[in-house]
Parts: structure tokens; C-alpha cells; sequence
């Protein structure tokens, strides 16, 4: 098996094509401290990180360097912590979603 690739050269679970993708509980709303209002967006009673250009809100895209970083890492959502790297939810999200992240870099370096 391939050695899985550094979290901060991938980011393809920080993409997804749904407005609603990462579900942001009370507690998480909370460890989000200050930049709650800023990444999180509700619909109805329902809280989600936020998505900006196909992407979460939190996640920089650094051309310069090619890296995904989280912003608010240490302050992440539950769902996020959980994904594992290497896991089978983490293969699934890159086989699904490879291009979009470099498509993302791309742009970037364009703009």
C-alpha cells in the first residue's frame, strides 16, 4: 500500500459541493470561540461550517506552497477530528474529490 499522503498536500475532505457538509454542534459552535459567526453558517436550527469557493471557510488555500491549512484547527469541529488520516473515510474523500484541490491551487496561482 501507498504511504498516505500529509493532511497539509491533500485537503480534499475540506471540499465539497454542498452548502451543508460539515455539521457544527453547540459544543463545536463554542470551541469556535470568536470565529463562530464567521465559519458557521445555520439554516434553521441546524449549524454547518461554512463553504466559500467549494470549499470550507477555514481552510487556506496557499499557492505559494501548495498547502491546505486549517485555520481553525485547533478549534475544529468534532466531525473533523474524527476523520483519520489514511482511514477509509479519508481514501474515500480522495478518490471522490482529488481534482478539486488542485483545481483550487490552480486558481489560485492564476489569480
Amino acid at each position: 500500500m501507498a504511504s498516505e499522503p500529509e493532511c497539509l498536500t491533500c485537503g480534499a475532505c475540506c471540499f465539497s459541493q454542498l452548502e451543508r457538509y460539515v455539521q457544527v454542534t453547540g459544543a463545536d459552535y463554542e470551541r469556535l470561540g470568536e470565529r463562530a459567526e464567521e465559519l458557521v453558517s445555520f439554516d434553521g436550527h441546524q449549524a454547518h461550517l461554512r463553504m466559500v469557493d467549494g470549499h470550507c471557510a477555514a481552510l487556506r488555500v496557499e499557492a505559494s506552497s501548495g498547502r491546505f491549512v486549517c485555520s481553525a484547527y485547533e478549534a475544529r469541529p468534532q466531525t473533523c477530528r474524527e476523520l483519520a488520516r489514511g482511514s477509509p473515510e479519508c481514501r474515500a474523500e480522495r478518490d471522490a474529490k482529488a481534482d478539486r484541490p488542485l483545481i483550487a491551487l490552480s486558481r489560485r496561482r492564476e489569480a
